[in-house]
């Protein structure tokens, strides 16, 4: 990977972690495929397509409060980019720490938009 595609995807990431914790469903549906398989962090599994996606996210965030930065952004030998992050997960009305981690996510792209994205 070059240093330009390697800005690029840092922004990109910066960019989608920006808007899942801002609650901004849209823009982060916008660098999504429209067919995505999304890890489903709370249940197991994945979710399937933007509507499969909002509807996960309005269930969680309706259930927890979560924050999630990112901190290293990798890409694999196979293409995938991997992210480090720090997930910080209160409930709802944030009184109560539920978990201070750290957690990789890996994104499977393709042509610049994420089509698959698990949580290892």
């Amino acid at each position: 990977m070059n240093e330009t595609e390697a800005s690029q995807i840092h922004q990109q990431i910066a960019e989608l972690y920006a808007a899942f914790n801002r609650r901004d469903i849209d823009a982060v549906l916008g660098g999504l495929t429209a067919d995505v398989a999304w890890a489903n962090g709370m249940e197991g599994g994945h979710v399937h397509g933007h509507d499969g996606v909002r509807a996960y996210w309005t269930r969680q965030f309706a259930e927890i409060r979560s924050n999630v930065e990112p901190e290293r952004v990798e890409r694999e030998d196979d293409g995938r980019v991997a992210v480090q992050v720090h997930q910080v997960v209160r409930t709802v009305d944030g009184a109560e720490l539920l978990a201070d981690t750290r957690v990789r996510h890996v994104f499977t792209m393709s042509d610049g938009l994420i089509c698959r994205f698990d949580i290892e």
